[in-house]
């Protein structure tokens, strides 16, 4: 499945890196980025959430709350999140659902991996629509985060 533009999107319910269980719903009437990554301690995933945290001015000041997203436990992430000193919630989509309800899941990945979310990145409008959708098919590439700051500063 994939996400199109103007198109609810798929509500969804994970655990954060503290345990605690969050819902898309609970975020109706703020602009919402959800940023799903591979997996935690690598190179490049590093480099995008750490930009995100170094950045993140940018989007509270935009009224959207921003949600770093993978396959990884919630004990993975919340190690990561502390090494990293990351300031917006890890969620774990360990079961997948969430990433495959976004159509950004690699059924092959590298070294026989299967199941792991795609680096995409998705913007959520305050009334619960996609506003803006990119999904990379190559990990090494980062969303376009200057498009995504555009569009969160033309819905406010």
């Amino acid at each position: 499945m994939s996400i199109e533009i103007g198109q609810k999107a798929p509500e969804f319910t994970l655990h954060d890196s503290a345990k605690n269980k969050v819902g898309l719903a609970e975020y109706k009437g703020k602009n919402v980025l959800l940023v799903f990554f591979p997996q935690s301690f690598t190179s490049v995933c590093t480099a995008e959430l750490c930009s995100l945290r170094d950045n993140i001015a940018i989007y509270n000041n935009a009224n959207a709350q921003v949600f770093g997203i993978s396959v990884d436990s919630v004990f993975t992430l919340a190690k990561f999140k502390e090494l990293q000193q990351l300031n917006f919630p890890l969620l774990s989509d360990f079961n997948k659902e969430v990433s495959t309800a976004y159509g950004t899941i690699y059924t092959d990945w590298i070294l026989d991996m299967k199941g792991v979310s795609k680096r995409s990145a998705f913007v959520i409008d305050k009334e619960g629509n996609i506003r803006y959708a990119e999904v990379l098919e190559i990990a090494g590439n980062q969303p376009n985060f200057k498009a995504i700051q555009q569009i969160l500063a033309e819905l406010n």
